[in-house]
């Protein structure tokens, strides 16, 4: 499967704003009520082959 580390490669600042967004997620509460958060396993697969068209 497909890594983080390829996202750096391919574009460091992409990457740096998706670790932020990471971050920020972990660190502090959402009080909308139409937030959700997908699975790892979810994540994982909008990230394989499956997204390919």
């Amino acid at each position: 499967m497909y890594s983080f580390e390829e996202v750096v490669k391919a574009d460091p600042e992409l990457a740096k704003a998706m670790e932020l967004e990471t971050n920020r997620q972990n660190d502090h509460i959402e009080l909308i009520a139409s937030e959700n958060f997908v699975s790892k396993a979810v994540m994982a697969a909008m990230g394989s082959t499956c997204t390919n068209k």
